[in-house]
């Protein structure tokens, strides 16, 4: 079933230069998130992996809207109404935090407000997070009588411990960008007007490193952690051999004797 046009306006990809955006666009539901929404999240996700000319994928709001406030309750009664239907839905969601936790590229979540549930789940399976003073976030499972996915907890795990991520679900309870950066939630916390430069900053510099060398570390990183999707060590051990025999190594020691800036190409 293709997405409607509806659904590509409320969720699309941007591309600027070497950086790719994924940007959630409806206002009316605090960027909220529909069961057609989370499969078009995977579907820009998988294109933007995909696309040999991007470096990073960045993950935000449009304008000064929430990052995202979670799945749609409004589908609730609808699509989740039965066993059968929630774990569609939760198949759809499992996929989505997959998908950008497996993307080869650096991913970086951009958030302000509201980062509520399955948002928290978009943001957690991020590489980096940058958020706003404005973010809030929450884990309110226990009050909505239901669960989260394993693979959907192991992101937040990975982020914050397991100690933190019982207290947030156990309590349900909105934590404040401030406490959110001490539990190590969020990588760098900015005032609300540089949120954008820096993320814009950030991934600059990431994008001028080598991309195989990023793509061998994130491997790497997610077969230490554990992922479920994660390649086998010799996938990963084969991933850093292709740096050794890269056009990018031989440029990034000559530059370095040259005194230069490198130019990779990610090859």
């Amino acid at each position: 079933m293709h997405a409607t046009q509806s659904v590509q306006t409320e969720v699309r990809a941007e591309i600027k230069g070497p950086v790719g955006y994924l940007i959630l666009d409806r206002p009316e539901r605090k960027n909220a998130l529909s069961f057609d929404m989370w499969k078009e999240v995977t579907r820009l996700i998988n294109g933007f992996a995909a696309n040999r000319a991007l470096r990073v994928v960045v993950l935000r709001g449009a304008r000064d809207l929430p990052f995202c406030s979670g799945a749609d309750i409004s589908e609730f009664e609808t699509v989740r109404a039965n066993a059968e239907g929630a774990r569609a839905y939760e198949d759809a969601n499992v996929v989505a935090f997959d998908a950008i936790a497996a993307c080869p590229l650096p991913t970086i979540a951009m958030i302000r407000s509201f980062c509520m549930g399955g948002g928290m789940g978009l943001a957690a399976a991020c590489d980096l997070r940058v958020a706003a003073e404005s973010a809030e976030f929450a884990i309110p499972p226990g009050k909505l009588g239901l669960a989260y996915p394993p693979s959907a907890i192991r992101y937040i795990v990975a982020a914050i411990g397991a100690s933190n991520a019982k207290d947030l679900l156990y309590s349900a309870r909105r934590v404040k960008a401030v406490e959110a950066e001490k539990l190590g939630l969020i990588n760098k916390l900015t005032e609300e007007d540089a949120l954008e430069s820096e993320v814009e900053k950030l991934a600059s510099v990431i994008s001028e490193n080598a991309p195989l060398s990023l793509k061998a570390g994130k491997l790497a990183i997610n077969y230490a952690a554990g992922y479920e999707f994660a390649q086998d060590m010799k996938a990963v051990k084969d991933a850093a051999d292709r740096c050794f025999d890269s056009a990018d190594y031989r440029e990034g020691r000559s530059a370095f004797l040259e005194k230069r800036k490198a130019q990779f190409k990610g090859e």
